[in-house]
């Protein structure tokens, strides 16, 4: 006797997302969240208005972040691919956003608030945009 299985649940559409980064001029913020099961991606990116569309650019650093059952107030991270410029930033974004979801989080980020001339106010404001724009869809996708 052969057992029917239920089928496997449609996968969600990715959303994207972009906006100006505050205090960066001419510099667009780009989000690519894919809310999964179990865990969610997400990509982040910049572009700036002087660019070419065909130009390439790094990967940047690819984060793995997760909440700590123990602790939440704390979370786990480990890198999985490094470029050093971004990984800061890169991983001080997925361990907040691992804990605000209370999921495991893959990140994979290009931004480098160096190489936009941000001063630290100015590079909070952006991480703080970008948890925030993050969280709102998080929250929304389920409705």
């Amino acid at each position: 006797m052969t057992e029917v299985q239920a089928p496997a649940p449609a996968p969600r559409a990715p959303t994207e997302l972009s906006f100006p980064l505050p205090k960066a001029l001419h510099t667009t913020a780009h989000i690519h969240l894919t809310a999964l099961d179990t865990c969610a991606m997400i990509f982040l990116a910049t572009s700036t208005a002087g660019e070419s569309t065909g130009s390439t650019r790094p990967m940047g650093s690819f984060i793995y972040a997760m909440p700590d059952r123990t602790s939440p107030r704390s979370t786990i991270s480990t890198t999985l691919y490094t470029t050093a410029s971004t990984e800061e930033y890169a991983t001080r974004i997925a361990k907040i956003l691992a804990r605000r979801m209370g999921v495991p989080v893959y990140l994979g980020c290009s931004i480098d608030p160096v190489a936009l001339g941000l001063l630290p106010e100015e590079e909070m404001e952006g991480l703080t945009s970008i948890v925030d724009k993050v969280m709102a869809k998080w929250e929304a996708r389920d409705r």
